[in-house]
Order: C-alpha cells, then structure tokens, then sequence
C-alpha cells in the first residue's frame, strides 16, 4: 500500500491538516482507553476487600484484562487495511464503553473477571494508533510520530493511577460508600470512551488524501478483495520471522509496562505501607514518563537511521532492551522507598525508549501488509503481559522474585533483535526515501508550528 502526500514534519499545535488531527486525535484516544483498561488497577486494593479476592484471583484478572487483547489486536490491524484507521477506532471505543462501564454490576469474582476479559479488547486501540501515524507521515518522522503518538496515549497509564483514585474519592465525598464508590468511579471512563469513539469518526480521516473507500474509488489504493485477501496480508506477514522477533521484543517492552501497570499500586501499598492514595501517586509516576520516554524512542530511531540506516534502527534497539533489563532487575531489589522509586524511573525510561525503537522499525518490515505487522507485533506486547502475569498470582513467589526473573527474560528477548535484517535493496530504497523526506522538510522533524 502507497499512501501520497505524507507529513514530513510534526507540526504540534496545529489541527489543520488532516496527519496532524490523526496525530492528536489518536494518542488521545488511546489515552483514554487507558481509564477503561486498567482504571479498576489503582483501586483494586478496595475492590479485594469488597469481593473478597484471593492473590491468585487478582493474579487470574491481571491475565484477562491482557489476554483477549492478543486476539483483538491480530485482527484489528487487518481490519485497519480493510476499513480503514478512521472506522476501526469508532467501532472499538464506542463497543469498548460498555464492558467499562458494566463491570460496575460485578459482584462476584467470576463477574469481575469476565468483565476485566472482556475491557482488554480496549487495548487494540494501540494498533489502530500506530497504524493512522504510520500511513499519515513520511520516514524520516515516522518513528518519531510513532513513538510520540503511542507515548503520549501510554501517558494515560499513569495518569489513570493518579486520577481515578481522585475520582473514587470524590464519589465518597458524595456520600456513598466504598463498595459503590468504585464502582461509579468506572462509569466515568466508559462514558468518556463512547463520545470519543464519535468524535474520532467525525474529524478524522483515514489518510491524507481521505478516506480508503474514497481513495478505492479514485483508484489511489487496490479495491478490497474479501476475506481471501485478508487472509493474504496476514499471512504474509505471519511467515516473515522479523515480525515474530519484534513479537518478542515487544512482549519484552510493551508486556512488562502493562504488568507494572497493573500491579504498581498494589506493590507499593503492600510493601511500603502506604496509602490507597500515595501508592496510586508513585505508581502513576511509571505511566507519566510516557509523556517523553517513548517520543525519545522514536527520536534516537530516526537520528540513527540517519547515518545507519534500517540497521541503525535495530541496533538502537538493541541497545533500548538491555538497559531497559539490567534496570529491571535493579528495580526488584530495592527495599528503601526512595531508591525504588528512582530506579523505577530509570526502568521507565528505557522500557518506553524501548516501545518506541520497536515501531519505528514497523512500518518497514512490509508496507504491504502494514496492518497485519502492527497487529501482530503489537499481540506481543499483551502475549507477554500474559506471560509476565503468571510470575505474579502465584502465592509462594514473591513480587519482587517476579520482577527479577523478569528481567532476565527482557535481557535475552534483547537478543532477538539479531533476526531483524533487511535487504541491502531495501536498505538503500529507505536511505534513499529518508534523505529525499528529510531534504524537503528543511528542518526538524518536530515543530511547534
């Protein structure tokens, strides 16, 4: 697929063109699918009390809000190339409203749990992001773009640690109490998730010279060729094994910020002695270095593929996942507050710097099946969120021997990064796209313009 007329600069305070409000309206977007994801994390502390939850049970949810998104997200990229970026994002947040908000009738474990199964359908949002930014901007921002625009919606990650324990207290300064306050908590994200659903349909466009039935009618893309073709472009992109290495990478990026999302303020409430409150702040500090981390990603990305090309991009890679490793396992033995929350930053910072070195080599691996890639790749993330939720509901290992055999595992997946090649063709048509891109922006990728 050949999409003209790409941005060849990030022009952030304007709404004009149609790849700037793809831009925007995206990382808001799955911004906001990040309250209905895990806004039920920072209260689960309450949430145990009043269902009487079990570790393992907790454990068991922390899996279904992840799982199906593994699913969802090996779809939803192949619906992208079938509908086009602008319809996919309707139907997912206008659909995806209303687990959220109906996990405020649970009042059984098993309610509780099918409820969280059914929210982690959310989590495709990410797809569909990386997807619309990838077609709307040309290569020598595309990572930047990439990483900036799925940094800013994982920002809602720690923004969701912070403010939905607010929102759970100002219920209870309405005067309910807590069984019930945590649960009109949840409706606030779910109605939030439908009007953007709306709004996404009606000032976005699938690519920058309109929509992909327009464009199949002007004979600007190919017609859409059934399920058969669908088949296709998964497939192809299913038999390539750098997409199943950048699987892996991304279950060992993207699949442990989940899990730290997921079980942050409870680790800090049970093992600093600390408030609901408090333990939602320190946690949510994880998320809000999104707000730069994974955009620095994309950044370093681009600057090495300046000088070194497609291979550049993998060895920054490379470099992203070690640290992001080592600094993990630091992280896990840290017993004074202070010194866990510090290298949790530095762990932060790598782990989203990581996020944004692996798409900014996506949208390279096969522009034909671009959808099938991101939505495979992007599976990883949640297949190792999964994977990584095992360590964590078992009552005879502790979190913190969970994180460092965590660690380990993101060291060796950093390995992986060895399959990731390109043909010296390929190589030298991307050198030659990039300088031809970078030539006509005749300035910095990001303008504030």
């Amino acid at each position: 697929m050949e999409i003209r007329n790409k941005a060849n600069r990030i022009r952030l305070f304007t709404l004009k063109t149609p790849q700037m409000r793809a831009f925007h309206f995206s990382w808001f977007a799955f911004h906001i699918c990040f309250f209905g994801w895990f806004g039920i994390a920072p209260l689960m502390a309450v949430v145990r009390d009043d269902l009487g939850l079990t570790k393992t049970q907790i454990g068991n949810t922390i899996i279904a809000s992840v799982a199906i998104t593994v699913i969802v997200r090996l779809a939803i990229g192949v619906l992208c190339d079938r509908i086009g970026p602008r319809r996919a994002y309707t139907w997912l947040l206008c659909l995806g409203s209303l687990p959220v908000m109906s996990i405020a009738l649970a009042d059984s474990f098993e309610a509780f749990f099918l409820a969280r199964l059914a929210i982690g359908a959310i989590g495709a949002s990410f797809v569909i992001t990386q997807y619309h930014t990838s077609i709307m901007f040309a290569p020598n921002v595309v990572g930047t773009a990439n990483a900036t625009s799925a940094g800013w919606g994982n920002l809602g990650g720690g923004t969701t640690q912070i403010l939905m324990p607010l929102i759970f207290s100002g219920m209870l300064m309405l005067g309910v109490n807590e069984a019930l306050g945590w649960r009109l908590a949840m409706v606030v994200p779910g109605v939030v998730l439908f009007l953007c659903g709306i709004a996404y349909y009606f000032f976005t466009q699938d690519a920058p010279d309109g929509n992909f039935d327009e464009l199949r009618a002007r004979g600007e893309l190919p017609p859409v060729s059934g399920e058969n073709g669908m088949g296709r472009s998964f497939a192809a992109a299913a038999k390539d094994v750098r997409v199943w290495a950048l699987f892996v990478v991304y279950a060992a990026c993207f699949g442990v910020e989940l899990t730290i999302n997921n079980i942050a303020a409870i680790y800090y409430f049970d093992n600093f002695d600390l408030t609901l409150a408090t333990a939602g702040l320190i946690a949510g500090l994880f998320g809000l270095m999104n707000i730069f981390a994974r955009t620095l990603g994309g950044i370093f990305s681009d600057l090495f593929a300046r000088n070194g090309g497609l291979k550049g991009r993998v060895r920054w890679l490379f470099i992203a996942m070690l640290c992001e490793g080592v600094a993990l396992m630091f992280f896990s033995q840290m017993q004074i507050l202070a010194l866990a929350i510090a290298i949790m930053l530095v762990f932060s910072l790598f782990v989203q710097m990581a996020e944004g070195a692996t798409f900014g080599i996506v949208p390279f691996v096969n522009k034909k099946a671009l959808g099938a890639v991101a939505g495979i790749v992007g599976a990883g993330g949640n297949a190792g969120a999964v994977a990584a939720g095992f360590l964590f509901r078992s009552e005879s290992l502790s979190y913190q021997q969970g994180l460092f055999y965590l660690g380990i595992a993101v060291v060796i997946a950093a390995l992986c990064t060895l399959v990731v090649r390109f043909s010296p063709e390929v190589e030298a048509e991307e050198t030659a796209a990039y300088r031809d891109a970078a030539g006509d922006s005749g300035s910095g990728a990001l303008s504030l313009r």
